[in-house]
């Protein structure tokens, strides 16, 4: 029994010191690939035309994210408040810049708790203004757009905000600049 459990430690150490690394990075990297153009190309339908609709977001930003309100004032966005306005704004360049700090590697940790809020907003204004239904954990079905697809994002980002974003971005190179070496602590600081 002792030689099969050095066994298993011989084959599976490697592997558990390689995740210091490995998982931050795969992390990000299906980050990318799954959700960074879904979010981009959210975004771009809630801009206004030309450069001026970054701060002018266009009718579609204020029926997807206050789709009740939208409702309320006949879909005229021009009686919603300016904290309508503000917040559409800054819903729209989170779904900018976030995924591209994750996607380089940049605030990582806050970028993936920022993120985290975002899903949570974005899931919840499904729910409540668009009668999306949230499904149900531990049910035969395992393709709810909100509790089951929505959990493996969070978890992803989870991910991000506790192991960083790996040696493969900008956070790692800016702490080797500013304070030195590699070991495996970096790695996991990371």
């Amino acid at each position: 029994m002792n030689r099969l459990a050095a066994l298993y430690t011989a084959v599976f150490s490697p592997i558990e010191r390689a995740g210091d690394w490995v998982t931050p990075t795969l992390a990000r990297f299906l980050f990318a690939s799954v959700l960074l153009v879904y979010y981009w190309n959210s975004a771009m339908t809630k801009l206004g035309d030309g450069f001026a609709g970054l701060f002018q977001p266009s009718f579609g930003a204020y029926t997807q994210i206050f789709p009740k309100a939208m409702e309320a004032v006949s879909y005229d966005a021009s009686q919603l408040s300016l904290f309508h306005k503000l917040v559409v704004i800054a819903g729209t360049w989170a779904e900018f810049i976030l995924p591209a700090l994750i996607l380089v590697g940049l605030l990582t940790r806050l970028a993936a708790l920022g993120m985290i809020g975002f899903v949570i907003v974005q899931s919840v204004v499904d729910i409540t203004g668009h009668g999306v239904a949230a499904g149900l954990w531990f049910d035969r079905q395992s393709a709810d757009i909100i509790l089951d697809q929505r959990a493996f994002w969070v978890f992803t980002l989870l991910v991000l905000v506790i192991r960083g974003a790996g040696p493969l971005s900008l956070d790692w190179l800016f702490s080797k600049i500013t304070g030195g070496g590699v070991n495996k602590a970096d790695l996991r600081l990371a």
